[in-house]
C-alpha cells in the first residue's frame, strides 16, 4: 500500500503550510537569495571586466597620445615656419612698375631646417608654393652634391623570431595595424607637394595632419604647417615622425595593465578556490549523506544542515532533510499500517476460521445457523475493512491528481441538509442549519477551493457520526462562519460527547468508540482518519471537542473544520 496516513499527513501538512504562506503573501520573502548566482557572475565577470577596461583605457590613451603628438608637432612646426618666414626675400623692388616677387632662400632654409631638426628625430621637409621640395632635414650638402641621411638599424641582424615578437607587440599596442585602414606611406624619389594631400591645406594657410601606414615601421604621423611672410603663404613645412615615443608610453601603460591583470588573475584563482569550498565541498557532503541514506546507513539527522547559508545550497540541504524525514515517516507509517491492518483482519479471520472448523461437527441446526451467521458477519467485516483500507490507501494519490474547483459551502450544506433530512426520516435526530446558513443571501459568502466529492465525503461522515450518537429526539446543528481568511464549519450533536483525553485519538487509524447497542463490526474505524486526511490535504484542519461547561457531563460533541477562504472574483 503506497499511500499511508503518516505520509499523507506529512504531505498535507506541507501543502497546508504552503497555502497559509500564499494567503499571507510572504512566501516569496522567505526564499533564499540567489547568492551563488551572484558569486558565479562575479568570478566570471571580474577578469573580463578588467580586460575590457584595460583595452578601452589603452585604446583611449593611445588616441590621446597621438592627439598630443599632433599638437606638439603642430606647435613645433609653427615655430620653425615662423623662422623660415624670415628667409623670404623679395626680388624686383627697384622696378616700381612691376610687382615684386618673393620666395624662400633655399640655402638658408636648408641650413635652418637641418639645424633645428638634428636632435629630436623628427624629419622636416620644406615645399615651395609651386610644389617643389627645396629642403629636407635628412639631406646634407657635400662636395659631391646632396647626401641622403638615413637612421641605421641597431648593430647586428635581428632574429626572425624576435622580429615577429616585436611586430606582434606593436600590433597589440596599435602602432602597427593588422588590417590597416590608413593610406600607405609612399616616398617618391622626386617628392612634390602633390604626394601629400595635407600640404594642399597648408599651402592655403591651414594646418593639417595625416596618419599613414609605413608597413613594418608602423604608423607615420605628418603635420603640414604653412610658411608665411606678411600673411602671404610662401611655402609649406611638412614634419613627419614615427610613433616611437607613443609606443614607449603605451608599453609603460600596458605594463601597469598587465600588473592589474595579474592581480585580477590571482583574485580569480582565490575566488575559484573559495567557490569550490562554498559549493563543491557542501554538495559533496550532501551527496555522501544521501548515498548513506540510500544504502540504509543514515537517517534524516545525518544530512548536513546548511540552512543558515541562505542560498541554494542551504535550500537543497533543507529539501534533502525534509525529503528524508518524509521518507522515514512513510516507511514508519507503512510498517505501522501493515501491523494495524494485520491486527484488524486477524480478529475476523480467526473468528471465521473457528466457525468453519466447528461447523462440520455441529448437528444442531440452530447452532449451525448461528455459526453461519457469524461467518457471514465476519466476511462482511473483512470486506468492509478491505474497502476502507483501499480507499485510505489511494486517497492522497487521487487528491494530488484531482482538479480543484471553487466550492460554495453555503449552497452545498443547504442541498446536503435537504437530502439528509429526507433519508434520515423521522426515526433519527433533526438536521438543523445555523443562522449563518439559514438565510436567503448565503450564496457566495462561504467559498473554498477543493475537490467537491471529497468535501462531501467528509461532511457525510461527520454528519453520520453525529446522527449515530444523538438521541432520536435530538438535533444535529450545522453552522458556518468566516474567520478572517478562513471558513470555519461546525457540526454539533447532543450525544454523550467525546471521552476525556480522546479528542485526538479518535482521528487515529482503526479507532472505534461506538454508541451502546450498536452492532459490533459495522464500522472500520477509518472514517475520521480519512476525513482528517482530506481536510489537511486541502490546507485546512479538523478538531473535535465537547459542548458545555462541565467536562464530566458534556452536552454533546462538536467537530470544527477550517478551510482557507477564497474571495469571489465576481
Amino acid at each position: 500500500m503506497t499511500s499511508l496516513q503518516g505520509a499523507v499527513e506529512s504531505a498535507a501538512r506541507d501543502r497546508r503550510e504552503q497555502t497559509t504562506d500564499d494567503l499571507e503573501g510572504d512566501a516569496a520573502d522567505r526564499r533564499p537569495t540567489s547568492s551563488l548566482t551572484r558569486k558565479l557572475l562575479a568570478i566570471n565577470l571580474v577578469p573580463l571586466a578588467v580586460f575590457l577596461v584595460g583595452v578601452l583605457y589603452l585604446d583611449n590613451y593611445r588616441e590621446g597620445l597621438i592627439a598630443a603628438k599632433v599638437d606638439s608637432l603642430s606647435a613645433h612646426g609653427q615655430v620653425i615656419a615662423g623662422a623660415l618666414g624670415e628667409t623670404v626675400v623679395a626680388v624686383g623692388l627697384d622696378d616700381i612698375t612691376q610687382p615684386s616677387i618673393t620666395h624662400i632662400m633655399a640655402t638658408q632654409a636648408r641650413s635652418l631646417v637641418r639645424r633645428v631638426m638634428v636632435t629630436d628625430g623628427t624629419r622636416a621637409r620644406l615645399f615651395q608654393t609651386t610644389g617643389e621640395m627645396i629642403a629636407d632635414s635628412r639631406q646634407l650638402l657635400g662636395v659631391g652634391g646632396l647626401v641622403q641621411a638615413e637612421a641605421l638599424p641597431p648593430p647586428g641582424d635581428e632574429p626572425g623570431f624576435e622580429r615577429w615578437l616585436r611586430r606582434i607587440d606593436r600590433v597589440a599596442l596599435g602602432v602597427t595595424p593588422v588590417f590597416s585602414h590608413y593610406e600607405p606611406y609612399v616616398e617618391h624619389a622626386e617628392q612634390t607637394a602633390a604626394d601629400y594631400p595635407e600640404l594642399g591645406a597648408a599651402l592655403v594657410g591651414e594646418v593639417d595632419h595625416a596618419l599613414r601606414d609605413a608597413g613594418r615601421d608602423g604608423l607615420i604621423l605628418t603635420v603640414a604647417v604653412p610658411v608665411s611672410h606678411y600673411r602671404q603663404v610662401q611655402g609649406a613645412l611638412l614634419l613627419s615622425s614615427n610613433l616611437a615615443d607613443v609606443e614607449a608610453e603605451l608599453r609603460a601603460v600596458r605594463s601597469d595593465i598587465l600588473g592589474l591583470a595579474l592581480v585580477a588573475f590571482a583574485i580569480t584563482v582565490l575566488m575559484s578556490f573559495y567557490l569550490a569550498g562554498t559549493i563543491a565541498r557542501p554538495v559533496r557532503r550532501l551527496a555522501e549523506a544521501a548515498d548513506n541514506v540510500r544504502h540504509g546507513f543514515g537517517q534524516a539527522g545525518s544530512i548536513p544542515d546548511f540552512g543558515a547559508r541562505g542560498d541554494e545550497i542551504g535550500e537543497l540541504s533543507r529539501a534533502l532533510i525534509d525529503m528524508t524525514d518524509a521518507l522515514e515517516q512513510r516507511m514508519t507509517a507503512t510498517e505501522q499500517f501493515a501491523a494495524d491492518v494485520a491486527h484488524e483482519i486477524k480478529n475476523p479471520l480467526s473468528s471465521l476460521k473457528s466457525a468453519l472448523e466447528i461447523l462440520p461437527r455441529i448437528d444442531d441446526d440452530t447452532r449451525r445457523e448461528t455459526l453461519m451467521r457469524i461467518a457471514i458477519e465476519d466476511l462482511r467485516r473483512i470486506d468492509r475493512l478491505i474497502r476502507d483500507i483501499s480507499d485510505a490507501s489511494r486517497l492522497d494519490a487521487e487528491l494530488s491528481r484531482a482538479t480543484t474547483e471553487k466550492i460554495d459551502l453555503g449552497l452545498l450544506l443547504g442541498a446536503l441538509a435537504t437530502v439528509l433530512r429526507t433519508t434520515w426520516g423521522e426515526d433519527g435526530p433533526f438536521l438543523e442549519l445555523g443562522p449563518e446558513l439559514d438565510r436567503d443571501d448565503v450564496e457566495g459568502r462561504f467559498l473554498v477551493q477543493g475537490v467537491e466529492d471529497r468535501i462531501i465525503q467528509v461532511l457525510r461522515n461527520l454528519l453520520a457520526n453525529a446522527r449515530s450518537f444523538s438521541p432520536p429526539d435530538g438535533a444535529v446543528l450545522i453552522d458556518c462562519r468566516q474567520d478572517g481568511r478562513w471558513i470555519e464549519l461546525t457540526i454539533s450533536d447532543q450525544g454523550p460527547g467525546i471521552p476525556e483525553g480522546k479528542e485526538d485519538a479518535i482521528f487515529g487509524r482503526f479507532y472505534s468508540d461506538r454508541p451502546e447497542g450498536e452492532k459490533f463490526g459495522t464500522h472500520s474505524g477509518l472514517g475520521l482518519g480519512i476525513s482528517k486526511q482530506i481536510i489537511e490535504a486541502h490546507g485546512g484542519s479538523i478538531r473535535a471537542g465537547n459542548l458545555g461547561d462541565d467536562p464530566e457531563k458534556p452536552e454533546g460533541a462538536q467537530f470544527t473544520v477550517r478551510l482557507p477562504a477564497v474571495r469571489d472574483a465576481t
